[in-house]
């Protein structure tokens, strides 16, 4: 029973998420999808604004959201694979992060894969270059924080 409990706790998250990524990328239509709310706000704010800069700025805002999505992913897999214990706060282990980060790389690549059977969409290298970026970036983002947090000084 401890077996399941700790998968549902530690890996069940990191494969919802992956879930959610994969019916994102099932999504045949997902740049207009984005771009039915994405336009009409930025033609509002900036009406003057040429239909190729707004493109632009879309692409710009989607590559966005596939950073963010796989720094997410990459967090919850280092979450799973380091699964904290109790006791005092374990060092930081670039082994599991680069294991995290493996796993987003290789997910990544499959969804890309995935996508060249959808129809309306295509498989790039290039995102799954951004995807791996993205989870480097979280990863990177949490060793700072937990080293900022451990060289706080405390207050008696």
């Amino acid at each position: 029973m401890q077996k399941v409990l700790t998968f549902v706790k530690y890996w069940l998250p990191a494969l919802l998420w992956m879930t959610l990524i994969f019916s994102f990328s099932s999504d045949r239509e997902s740049s207009q999808h984005s771009s039915r709310f994405f336009e009409p706000i930025m033609r509002w704010l900036f009406p003057h604004m040429p239909p190729t800069q707004l493109e632009a700025i879309h692409y710009g805002f989607r590559k966005c959201c596939h950073l963010t999505e796989y720094a997410i992913l990459a967090l919850l897999l280092w979450r799973a694979i380091r699964q904290p214990r109790e006791g005092p706060p374990r060092p930081w282990v670039w082994a599991e992060a680069g294991l995290a980060l493996a796993f987003v790389f290789l997910y990544a690549a499959s969804d890309e894969l995935h996508q060249v059977f959808v129809p309306s969409r295509t498989g790039q290298v290039s995102d799954v270059l951004v995807d791996t970026a993205g989870g480097a970036a979280g990863l990177f983002l949490l060793w700072s924080v937990r080293r900022w947090f451990q060289k706080r000084p405390t207050v008696p």
